[in-house]
């Protein structure tokens, strides 16, 4: 009597890995990179080109126009402080299409496991997604600036270039690149649907710019103007708008508000903090 084998073990190839494991922190740059070049489209279908490269084209069309001024007519028009409250319905926009495109499909189709498998850990997920959103908030914000900046010392108007306003506003970009990655990232991830996503993030800028909107005018036009500068901390722009003001020397936008001065800076950081805890939360309840 003869017995078969039950079981047939074949040699198709497969060899352990002997090379180098860079470690938890290379897996988390190389997914932050992966991330940032997702949030401009490179990698993706033409179609998600589409958006973050006609509103970066839209963030550089006030540049193109100042510089024309300055050359035409010798005169600074767009102040570099103010550049992000003036455009700030453009760069909400881009937060809210591409907040959602970084979290979303991860929750969604639930791979999230797979990311923490080994060796990154939710924090270092979390970490990387935030950093992708910031830098790519950050770049939208310091090109035009630095373009402008660039044509002004070309051009040669008459008195001392802005430096210190350029710089100034650089810094504020990064604080809106912070404020906003924060905001943004955490109310995608409380859907797996992109479409909801979107939304939050839209229906969040529109209550917050108008309650601000609605507080200020009333509380000036009533002459409350220590009260007005605390109404105008509901919209982040303005936040950031006063943090600037207070970290950099800028001059705010609303000059007749009084400006919250050091407050505005605990508050973003509040904000900041309340944000990125609720991103973690989340995350691990996700990857429980």
């Amino acid at each position: 009597m003869t017995t078969e084998p039950t079981a047939v073990i074949h040699d198709i190839g497969y060899r352990h890995y002997d090379g180098v494991r860079l470690g938890r922190g290379r897996a988390t740059l190389a997914l932050g990179v992966q991330s940032l070049r997702g949030v401009f489209g490179l990698g993706r279908t033409v179609r998600a080109k589409i958006m973050p490269l006609l509103l970066a084209a839209i963030m550089l069309m006030p540049t193109v126009v100042s510089i024309g001024v300055m050359a035409l007519a010798k005169q600074f028009v767009i102040p570099y402080p103010n550049y992000a409250v003036i455009m700030q319905a453009v760069i909400a926009v881009f937060l809210a299409a591409q907040s959602p495109y970084l979290v979303a499909p991860d929750l969604r189709f639930r791979v999230l496991p797979l990311y923490l498998s080994r060796p990154l850990t939710v924090t270092d997920y979390v970490l990387a997604k935030l950093a992708a959103l910031a830098v790519a908030l950050f770049g939208l914000l310091a090109v035009p600036l630095t373009i402008e900046y660039v044509g002004e010392l070309l051009v040669d108007l008459p008195g001392p270039p802005h430096t210190a306003e350029y710089f100034g506003a650089l810094g504020g970009a990064v604080l809106h690149a912070v404020l906003l990655s924060s905001v943004g990232i955490a109310l995608a991830s409380f859907t797996p649907r992109r479409g909801l996503g979107v939304a939050s993030v839209i229906a969040f800028y529109m209550f917050t710019a108008a309650v601000s909107g609605i507080f200020t005018g009333v509380l000036i036009s009533s002459g409350r103007d220590d009260l007005a500068g605390w109404a105008m901390l509901l919209n982040p722009f303005f936040l950031v708008d006063y943090a600037q003001s207070t970290l950099f020397g800028t001059a705010p936008v609303n000059i007749e508000a009084a400006p919250p001065g050091v407050a505005s800076c605990l508050i973003l950081l509040a904000v900041v903090a309340v944000a990125v805890t609720g991103v973690l939360l989340r995350y691990r309840k996700a990857a429980s």
